[in-house]
């Protein structure tokens, strides 16, 4: 007679296999089945996120317009070489002449000549006055070898060699001009990568002055000011009754419920000359005439901190609302001061709470524009005000573009340093 461990075991030999089978089935359809439910967000993320960034950094590159209309001019300068001769032969000329008398007839060549003044100054007054006269000459009889000397008659600056150099350049399909451009830099004639002037600086000047510079200093000195008034915010609603944290948390929540416009623009009523601080000050006889507190640094910083205040509240709240409360009254038990329990024990484990809190300001500050653009002055525009800038009034969405790949390098590797420094806190509380 057949024992229970005996049908056990023919179960095993038996069914075994196609039990093991049938959990692999089961586990597999459950990743499906996950896998199904959140792709409808993967498409969100990709078409409203990762396609934006990526069509980004190809227009950072991409360089389609001089190489659209001039294509025979380009191909023939590449023979040509700006070290061993100051212009181009004459066939380039000729050739250039046949180009820029078409796209002046075709009306097509303020695009090129757009291009070309990103890269050089004066280039599009210089492209669209010898298009005209081109055109005209392409009218009369063929001037067969004598294009550079008419080239000449109508500027100079055809016989300039960083002309030339200009047009070559920016000839390329994709070129990393808007990069150096963003950088302060440029090719000079001889093909070499130079500083710019100083008088034509702007974004890589010394000191404070530099945008970047200044940029990472604003982002880096609101995510401190928020730090320092966040923090006790945060410690008095995690520590607070229940219904008056509930309270508390209200007025925390409720700048989310106004426009970002409006908040702004209630500091700009706030800090004027005439405005209502100004008028608390001379009331209280702290300050005997009015202070410029608008329009410079001080405001810039005064509101932002209180724009993104909120943002390093909320992580920190909830952070220590998960640290026992057991773990302090245990060190005061042992003999720790109140201090000492604080700064000892609570406070390292609101750590994590800092560290996120601080990573999303600064990440939102960096890309801050409204705020400093309405309530800052002339020095005090952050990068994102010269992406935009280069976005709705130049148009040169390549620079644009650069500036932003730039922000986003920046914004990843504080984020690799976030990480490695709370990899590094995580191995030694272990």
């Amino acid at each position: 007679m057949a024992t229970a461990q005996d049908t056990t075991q023919s179960f095993e030999v038996m069914g075994g296999q196609s039990l093991k089978a049938a959990l692999a089935a089961a586990e597999r359809r459950n990743k499906i089945r996950a896998f199904l439910l959140v792709v409808p967000l993967l498409v969100f993320i990709t078409f409203t996120f990762l396609a934006p960034i990526a069509r980004m950094m190809y227009f950072s590159f991409d360089n389609p317009v001089i190489i659209k209309y001039f294509p025979k001019t380009i191909a023939a300068l590449q023979d040509w070489d700006p070290a061993g001769a100051p212009t181009p032969p004459e066939q380039v000329y000729a050739t250039f002449a046949a180009e820029i008398s078409r796209a002046s007839k075709e009306r097509t060549i303020g695009k090129a000549a757009t291009r070309l003044n990103y890269d050089k100054g004066g280039m599009r007054s210089l492209m669209t006055k010898t298009g005209r006269k081109v055109s005209r000459m392409q009218a009369g009889p063929f001037m067969d070898g004598k294009w550079k000397e008419a080239f000449l008659k109508i500027s100079k600056k055809w016989g300039q060699r960083d002309v030339w150099v200009t047009i070559k350049d920016t000839g390329e399909r994709f070129t990393a001009s808007f990069y150096l451009k963003a950088l302060d830099l440029r090719r000079s004639a001889e093909g070499k990568i130079v500083q710019e002037p100083e008088n034509r600086q702007l974004y890589l000047l010394t000191g404070t002055d530099s945008v970047w510079v200044r940029t990472f200093w604003i982002s880096a000195a609101v995510t401190i000011l928020c730090v320092l008034l966040g923090y006790p915010v945060a410690f008095l609603l995690a520590n607070l009754p229940l219904r008056y944290s509930n309270l508390l948390m209200i007025l925390v929540l409720l700048p989310f419920w106004t426009s970002l416009l409006v908040r702004t623009t209630a500091w700009v009523v706030v800090l004027q000359t005439e405005g209502v601080f100004n008028d608390l000050l001379l009331a209280l006889n702290i300050i005997d005439e009015r202070v410029q507190l608008i329009f410079n640094r001080f405001g810039v910083l005064v509101a932002m901190t209180h724009i993104l205040l909120p943002f390093m509240i909320l992580p920190i709240y909830s952070v220590m609302k998960n640290i026992p409360p057991s773990y302090e009254r245990a060190a005061r038990s042992l003999g720790a001061t109140p201090w000492t329990a604080f700064w000892r024990v609570y406070f390292p484990q609101s750590l994590a709470g800092i560290g996120a809190g601080g990573l999303l300001v600064f990440i939102l500050a960096l890309g801050y524009y409204i705020t400093p653009a309405l309530v800052g002055g002339p020095t005090d525009q952050m990068v994102s005000y010269f992406i935009a800038d280069h976005t709705n009034r130049s148009l040169n969405w390549g620079l644009a573009s650069a500036l932003g790949g730039f922000l986003l390098a920046g914004v990843l590797a504080v984020y690799v340093l976030y990480d490695k420094l709370v990899g590094i806190d995580n191995m030694k509380l272990g």
